[in-house]
């Protein structure tokens, strides 16, 4: 028996109750998989249609800027693993009240993302005539229900669950690159097409639609990158973190080219762009147009794992960000408890019950759905993102001044790249206004957004259930929060 497959019995806890259970073979691939999701999965089709060959530079300028998050995020998880995460550093560098903010957003773009992920599964399993006839919002309750279950019983299903989808994802993902490398080498036609370079330049060259539709879409494209800062919740519950994430980090930029920017360029060689369309994944298309008889069904299996490993994250992440706000105070305190597993199973619940609302608009808007939510899901995780640069650039300050050792695994070119990220990820924001109606409509929500955190604060109990000491040390529970560690949580 491996290390890995220890029992979460047998596994260490840390100071907030969590086991320490996962080791280098679950976070290597966490990290490996976490930002292979729904957005290139399926999001990639219908932005394939919009601006064409020209999504592989906006995933490739994203690309670098990410990764950028995740060096910053780095430092921080190597001075402190926590699976508070970027909550938790808020606290420590920005105070009460950016911890507050920095958690709420967090919850509402993995809020929103798992209704795209629901969504989006319930469209995969239409791929198939004999589940037609079946409600899209009966197909989303059934993947909500098994979803939860396995991130309930512990982290070691979650982590176990999360292995296997990636594997399948990143083999499904090397089997394309492979397949599509083959028919360019051999110039193999497609669908009656001639493939490579050709494809593109007959139909409307890398900017069909020009430069300005290619760059405002850049918050879907973001999105596609939504979940590549879990691994900074997952170092808390992670033996060894500060040895097994840096190689993990350091990894993402180079599945980032091969990943987004390989596949759309392959893509747009192998077929028109106007020939993928939004709802169907564009890995489906091209083996349906390839013609090979059970690939299509083979890619569309693949992608409905993604949806659901997209989903699984969402309920893993969002139940650690919510306890670390009950513990700060800026939550119910109802959500810090655990149960007997060291789950944070009231706060997964919670993020559960506004899944059922996402449910219900399935029901309401099957068609409209999935765009409305991607946009909405992009403002939570451009704001999670700023808090994280910010935390770095506090964290470096501290270090120059001399309150905190330096770290192993600093953000190159800090603090300038921080800052110059911050100004890329503001700059979105006013992209998205370009992008007519979807987009437009969701920078108009911030006002209220704004106002719900508002009332949230105030609503708040500011009486917190974990403490940062003034040495810089980890967060440390106060009695009161012993209440809440293992148990029933009663």
């Amino acid at each position: 028996m491996t290390l890995d497959d220890q029992s979460s019995s047998n596994s260490p806890k840390n100071n907030h109750g969590y086991v320490q259970a996962l080791g280098r073979r679950q976070i290597q691939m966490i990290s490996l998989g976490g930002a292979i999701g729904t957005g290139l999965f399926l999001g990639a089709a219908g932005r394939l249609a919009d601006v064409g060959p020209s999504l592989a530079i906006i995933y490739a300028i994203c690309g670098f800027f990410s990764f950028m998050i995740l060096r910053a995020l780095g430092e921080l998880v190597m001075y402190r693993p926590t699976s508070g995460s970027f909550v938790s550093y808020a606290l420590e560098f920005l105070g009460p009240k950016a911890s507050y903010i920095a958690g709420a957003m967090s919850f509402f773009n993995w809020a929103m993302t798992g209704i795209v992920d629901i969504t989006a599964v319930a469209l995969y399993m239409h791929f198939w005539g004999i589940f037609q006839s079946v409600p899209q919002w009966v197909m989303a309750l059934l993947a909500l229900s098994v979803i939860t279950s396995m991130n309930l019983i512990g982290v070691k299903w979650f982590a176990e669950m999360e292995f296997w989808f990636s594997l399948i994802k990143i083999l499904a993902l090397v089997l394309f690159l492979a397949v599509a490398s083959i028919i360019l080498g051999l110039r193999v036609p497609v669908d009656g097409h001639t493939t490579g370079i050709p494809v593109i330049i007959k139909n409307g060259g890398i900017f069909p639609h020009g430069i300005l539709p290619a760059f405002a879409l850049m918050q879907g494209v973001v999105f596609a990158y939504s979940g590549i800062e879990m691994i900074g919740t997952a170092a808390g519950e992670c033996r060894n973190a500060r040895e097994i994430l840096p190689s993990a980090i350091n990894s993402v930029i180079w599945r980032i080219i091969i990943f987004y920017v390989g596949t759309i360029t392959l893509l747009v060689m192998l077929l028109p762009w106007s020939a993928y369309q939004a709802g169907t994944s564009p890995f489906v298309t091209f083996f349906q147009k390839l013609g090979v008889p059970g690939m299509d069904s083979v890619m569309n299996i693949v992608v409905l794992t993604a949806a659901l490993s997209s989903l699984n994250s969402g309920l893993y992440s969002t139940g650690r960000v919510l306890r670390a706000l009950s513990l700060n105070g800026s939550a119910p305190r109802y959500l810090a408890r655990m149960n007997r597993q060291s789950v944070p199973a009231a706060a997964i619940l919670t993020t559960v019950s506004v899944y059922m609302f996402g449910i219900v608009l399935n029901y309401l808007l099957p068609t409209q759905i999935f765009e409305i939510m991607l946009n909405m899901a992009s403002l939570g995780i451009i704001s999670t993102w700023c808090v994280i640069l910010l935390c770095q650039i506090r964290l470096r300050q501290a270090i120059v001044a001399g309150r905190i050792e330096p770290t192993t695994f600093a953000m190159p070119g800090a603090p300038f790249t921080a800052w110059v990220t911050l100004v890329f990820l503001l700059s979105i924001i006013g992209l998205m206004v370009l992008d007519y109606p979807i987009g437009t409509y969701s920078v108009c929500a911030i006002p209220i957004l704004v106002f719900l955190l508002v009332v949230g604060w105030r609503l708040a109990p500011h009486r917190p259930l974990a403490v940062v000491p003034q040495t810089w040390n980890s967060v440390e529970l106060t009695d009161d929060a012993n209440i809440f560690e293992g148990g029933n949580g009663s």
